[in-house]
């Protein structure tokens, strides 16, 4: 049988998953719903198959990678959850402190995609610190449809609080410069913005595809900004022309890039809607940012 191919499944696909992910719809909508797509050997099975993550064969840095030293630790967040997890990773062959980079998780907690990009982080020379949201309620569970059930048990306010508290511990590490900056991918987008909007000394913030402050929010920014959106976006783009306006008004250092024809979550490698031109474009802006910012 002839393998599937982004190119076989319909975009409406990819915008009913995206409805789905971001919980606009229930599992049983979303099967209905996918049915409709099902056509010979596009069996809702294999469409499903096909559009959610594959945790197993997309890693890119080893978790035992020697290059890096890589493993779970705690820190505290009186003011979010009180204990947060996260996954601190930093090169082997450091010869000083380092720039860091806070990783944001999406709207399903700390999976093996986020664990994945804080490795990539730390191995282009930074220590980098990935926490998982989802550590009061017993951590991410192994699989994102329990993940994003999870994670919408605790305010994004909250949660908030603890990527603060994130940055807090990483700027205050021994391995650390005290130069900080935060990459975040869709709620870590959000996440990425609201940070550079509560903390003035923030190195810098950038959000991948990640919805905007209000306006009153937008006008504390301090910190220089790269913010990337998916040109297909539409759910996320909307908001941006209000967004960049406050930016210009209030004279911010902000760079924006809308990758054209690509989707919600470009980024992340382990679903179809993966762009490698536009993601890899994207992340190489991303680290030439912090590298510039964060000296």
């Amino acid at each position: 049988m002839k393998e599937i191919t982004k190119a076989d499944i319909s975009q409406e696909v990819f915008d009913l998953y995206d409805d789905y992910a971001h919980n606009k719809i229930e599992r049983r909508q979303f099967i209905e719903k996918l049915s409709l797509f099902a056509v010979g050997s596009l069996t809702v099975p294999t469409l499903l198959n096909f559009i959610t993550p594959n945790y197993k064969d997309t890693q890119t840095i080893a978790v035992d990678d020697p290059r890096l030293e890589s493993a779970m630790i705690s820190y505290p967040s009186p003011k979010g959850g009180g204990t947060i997890k996260g996954l601190l990773s930093k090169p082997t062959d450091k010869k000083k402190k380092l720039p860091g980079i806070i990783v944001v998780h999406e709207n399903r907690g700390l999976n093996p995609y986020i664990e994945d990009v804080g490795r990539r982080g730390a191995l282009e020379g930074f220590i980098t610190l990935a926490p998982d949201a989802l550590s009061p309620l017993g951590g991410y569970p192994g699989n994102d449809d329990a993940g994003r059930e999870l994670q919408k048990k605790r305010t994004r306010e909250e949660m908030l609080e603890d990527f603060i508290a994130a940055y807090e511990f990483l700027q205050d590490h021994k391995d650390c410069n005290g130069h900080v900056g935060v990459v975040g991918f869709c709620f870590g987008g959000w996440i990425a913005n609201m940070m550079a909007v509560r903390i003035p000394k923030l190195g810098a913030a950038v959000p991948f595809y990640g919805g905007q402050p209000s306006a009153e929010d937008a006008a504390k920014i301090k910190a220089p900004l790269l913010i990337q959106y998916a040109g297909l976006d539409t759910r996320v783009n909307e908001g941006w022309p209000a967004y960049e306006t406050i930016l210009k008004q209030n004279k911010v250092d902000y760079t924006a890039f809308i990758y054209p024809d690509v989707n919600h979550g470009f980024h992340n490698n382990t679903t179809p809607r993966y762009d490698e031109k536009a993601a890899t474009l994207a992340w190489t802006r991303t680290i030439d940012f912090f590298k510039k910012n964060l000296k």
